[in-house]
């Protein structure tokens, strides 16, 4: 027999002896088509029917991965067959919930220092899609908004650009704006046009306030009930409009633009189907939720002075003067930019997800109360 024949089966001695009498030729050959094989890892191979035991071709780097909306889009990825790079600061037993959104050895945790630029590098090194999910509600010692909005999503932009990955996704805000009262709002500006700046074919979502489970929107404003049930709103809400948008037809957004091969270099604007007076928005999640709605106007500077008593906590602040601006902004209208609909997302109403989120704050009696008996929310039109 010919050593120099292809041996099929699994004896890889075998193999190994047939090739070593082969001539250099022969030997020369086969080395390059061995190369050639691992120059595509088998997992960016796009294989199986869809599910999270197959494999979608997306091998996804997701910086901010451990927060609200994170949670979401690795869970996203992990059910079409996504590897997904889990770059993290905090214990590695903190984040195992994320784990099993993935099928074994798909969800892959990576520690980083968002300063080190060798850290971002390597978190990305065998990914082919980038996602920065990166943001924080307030400032601490170590990280101002200027470094979570501006200098980190700038630094991954730049990795991802010289990587050569071609999709790259950037989560900012419906409302940044330069000119905005809140430093947050300010900054979330300043990091797109970073980013932009960075990787010009970036896909940048600009979300409204975002509801879901663990948000910090909806529950927000029902956990004011530990405060008497009392209310306090900027001019009763009633000069201030919102739209927000579910947490998961934001994932859904990111999951097709980035299989979406004309979504590059775009920014779209994820908004819900109904804009509500803040007033009448806080009035319905309180009537979800049984509870009496007893609203009070509050003078900013007094709401600021409050606001920063809580600030004072060095953990977890329930809130700070700057989210007291930004949820008494009006959200913009950006009817040039494409939203959910042109990414084949039918947006949901807060009516039909808002008992999902507020049912834990009521009362034992009311825990299995129809929502039918609520009066859906007032909607305007500007």
């Amino acid at each position: 027999m010919n050593h120099c024949q292809v041996i099929h089966g699994h004896n890889v001695r075998a193999v190994v002896l047939g090739l070593c009498s082969c001539s250099p030729a022969v030997l020369s050959a086969a080395s390059v088509s061995i190369v050639q094989q691992r120059k595509l890892h088998n997992g960016l191979i796009p294989k199986g029917k869809g599910g999270r035991s197959s494999s979608s071709g997306i091998a996804a780097t997701v910086f901010g991965a451990t927060g609200f909306l994170g949670r979401y889009v690795v869970n996203r990825l992990g059910r079409i067959g996504s590897q997904v790079v889990i770059p993290h600061r905090c214990d590695q037993y903190d984040i195992m919930y994320l784990r099993p959104m993935g099928d074994l050895g798909q969800i892959i945790f990576m520690e980083w220092d968002a300063r080190d630029k060798d850290s971002i590098k390597r978190a990305l090194e065998h990914s082919n899609v980038v996602i920065n999910l990166v943001g924080r509600e307030w400032e601490t010692r170590n990280y101002h908004f200027e470094d979570v909005f501006v200098t980190i999503p700038q630094q991954i932009a730049k990795a991802a650009r010289e990587a050569g990955i071609t999709k790259f996704v950037h989560m900012s805000h419906l409302n940044a704006d330069i000119r905005s009262p809140s430093k947050y709002l300010r900054n979330k500006a300043v990091g797109e046009t970073a980013v932009r700046d960075e990787f010009p074919d970036a896909i940048i979502m600009k979300p409204s306030e975002i509801y879901g489970r663990e948000d910090r929107f909806f529950n927000y404003y029902a956990n004011m009930r530990w405060f008497g049930n009392a209310v306090p709103l900027i001019a009763m809400g009633k000069k201030t409009v919102k739209q927000p948008v579910h947490v998961v037809d934001v994932a859904k957004a990111i999951i097709n633009a980035i299989r979406d091969p004309d979504a590059n270099g775009k920014t779209f604007a994820l908004v819900g189907p109904n804009r509500y007076l803040l007033h009448d928005l806080v009035e319905y999640i309180y009537a979800v939720t049984h509870r009496p709605f007893m609203p009070y106007p509050l003078p900013r500077p007094l709401y600021h002075l409050v606001a920063k008593f809580f600030a004072m906590n060095p953990f977890d602040p329930w809130t700070t003067p700057d989210k007291v601006d930004r949820f008494h902004i009006t959200d913009m209208k950006y009817p040039e930019l494409p939203g959910l609909e042109d990414l084949g997302i039918t947006p949901s109403t807060v009516e039909q997800k808002a008992i999902e989120i507020l049912r834990r704050h009521r009362r034992f009696r009311y825990l299995e109360a129809d929502l039918d008996e609520t009066k859906p929310a007032k909607t305007v039109n500007y």
